[in-house]
């Protein structure tokens, strides 16, 4: 018998990975980066980072949505966490089993979205430093992998052992 997930379940997990990944940006980001309004932290530093990333992100009007608006860009951060759940729930039964070895996979495919975007606006774009890129890249990685490993653990819980074991063979036999 193979165990459905419910959308409600996908849903919550996604939120739930969600509410991860913002809070993952709230402590490398806000607090560690700097990024808020009057702070300069490790992103922000005038003596490291080149000036046109400082001056996009806090002097040219308008600033960035997450400044302005900020329930804009948190709600849009919990429907990509949505989204990402609806993708693992798609992709889970084909991967091998295991907490680490699941949410290692979905934490590698929402950080590399998360780096591409850094890849082609700061570094491409604002010509930020390679080492300011690097971190940035680490504080994306926290993000990315509190999501996945929140999203797997709720999509996982409840299913039996001997399924989430079950090679995909057997799983579509059943």
């Amino acid at each position: 018998m193979r165990h459905t997930i419910s959308i409600w379940r996908t849903l919550t997990a996604g939120l739930a990975g969600g509410v991860a990944f913002v809070l993952g940006t709230f402590v490398t980001f806000r607090t560690l980066g700097g990024s808020r309004q009057g702070a300069e932290g490790l992103l922000f530093d005038p003596d490291t980072q080149h000036p046109k990333v400082i001056a996009v992100w806090k002097e040219m009007e308008p600033l960035p949505r997450i400044l302005d608006n900020p329930s804009l860009i948190l709600a849009g951060l919990l429907l990509f966490g949505i989204g990402y759940a609806f993708l693992y729930r798609s992709v889970a039964p084909a991967w091998p089993a295991g907490l680490n070895r699941r949410a290692g996979r979905l934490g590698l495919v929402v950080w590399l979205g998360a780096v591409f975007g850094e890849f082609m606006g700061p570094f491409n774009v604002l010509h930020q430093p390679w080492n300011l890129s690097l971190l940035a890249w680490t504080f994306w990685a926290v993000c990315a992998f509190a999501e996945a490993y929140v999203i797997v653990l709720v999509l996982d819980r409840g299913r039996s052992r001997r399924e989430r074991a079950a090679p995909l063979s057997a799983r579509a036999a059943g």
